[in-house]
């Protein structure tokens, strides 16, 4: 099995509040490094009942001064949200007081709805259409020299801290688009396909195709974003996996709210054109029992070559979803 790593949303539960969700993913860290992930990453979103993780470095820096040796990062800062200097900034001083386990996934779209988006920004001046030229100056303030070009606009600016710590960039995507400006940059590669798997085959092999070696990377290297959902028997991981499968259905509704509960046969309760819409989102799924899990992981990493992948387990109980992300780690 390649490496796995952990995608964690800091998840709200139904019940619960954010306080607790956050203490839970502290607790997550700690035994993912202990059953040898490779990284733990937290995702930025804004305006959702179910998610914790908003501050996103904040979340990053608590997690990391709870471990010691796990890669700990954002997959992903949504750049179009801040201006470059403020993440390197941020990033930078995780970098200083965590060094060598930083990384930087960096993301296009908002992570919230419209009027959220409004909320968060007070220039409108590039919006998402600027986001390669926010990547670039964001590599300007992370280099070694610490300060871009005199002729850019912002030369002679340093982030203080961040120069010269060059955290590791990712570059997440959901669609060719992001493919083709980490191949262009000679970055890493994920791709968010435990929720949006259409393109995923396209996306990659683009990628690679595509891809100029840089400095920080001489060759391709791609993650996969995958639900995996492990149990002792095929009916409980099918159990806890309504709560996903509720989450989702509900989020295409326009009702997001915290983590539903378990709730044996929601998929049956379904019209016909929303279990279609499941099947389809939740493609990159992986549902049961430690042999049936381990089975379709090697399977997608067969089929796409996945350098690594990154787990994301929605499951409303604590200590299912603990059990589930040691179950996982051990198919290895």
């Amino acid at each position: 099995m390649v490496p796995l790593s952990v995608l964690d949303l800091a998840p709200i539960v139904e019940g619960g509040d954010a306080g607790q969700a956050l203490r839970n993913t502290i607790d997550l860290g700690r035994h993912a490094e202990r059953w040898g992930y490779r990284r733990i990453w937290f995702a930025e979103h804004h305006n959702m009942p179910g998610v914790a993780s908003a501050a996103t470095a904040v979340v990053i820096g608590q997690v990391a001064a709870a471990t010691s040796t796990i890669r700990v990062g954002a997959g992903g800062i949504m750049l179009p949200n801040h201006a470059p200097l403020v993440i390197a900034e941020q990033f930078g001083t995780l970098a200083c007081l965590f060094p060598g386990r930083i990384d930087l996934g960096l993301g296009r779209a908002p992570g919230t709805d419209r009027r959220t988006l409004h909320a968060l920004r007070r220039n409108f001046e590039h919006g998402v259409d600027g986001f390669p030229d926010d990547v670039l100056e964001l590599m300007g303030y992370l280099r070694r020299d610490g300060a871009l070009d005199q002729g850019d606009a912002q030369g002679g600016v340093r982030a203080v801290p961040g120069t010269g710590t060059e955290v590791p960039l990712w570059i997440l995507g959901s669609s060719l688009y992001g493919a083709q400006l980490a191949a262009g940059l000679g970055l890493p590669f994920a791709f968010a396909s435990h929720f949006a798997p259409a393109q995923l085959a396209p996306a990659v092999e683009i990628y690679r195709r595509l891809f100029r070696p840089s400095p920080t990377l001489e060759r391709p290297h791609v993650m996969l974003g995958v639900n995996v959902i492990t149990a002792e028997s095929e009916a409980e991981a099918r159990r806890l996996a309504s709560s996903l499968e509720q989450a989702f259905v509900l989020l295409r509704r326009g009702r997001p709210g915290p983590l539903p509960r378990p709730r044996e046969g929601f998929r049956a309760e379904l019209a016909p054109d929303e279990q279609a819409l499941l099947e389809e989102t939740l493609s990159c799924s992986f549902v049961g029992t430690p042999p049936a899990v381990a089975r379709g992981l090697q399977e997608l990493v067969a089929r796409t070559g996945a350098d690594e992948l990154i787990v994301a387990a929605h499951i409303h109980d604590h200590a299912a979803r603990l059990r589930s992300y040691e179950l996982t780690s051990r198919l290895r």
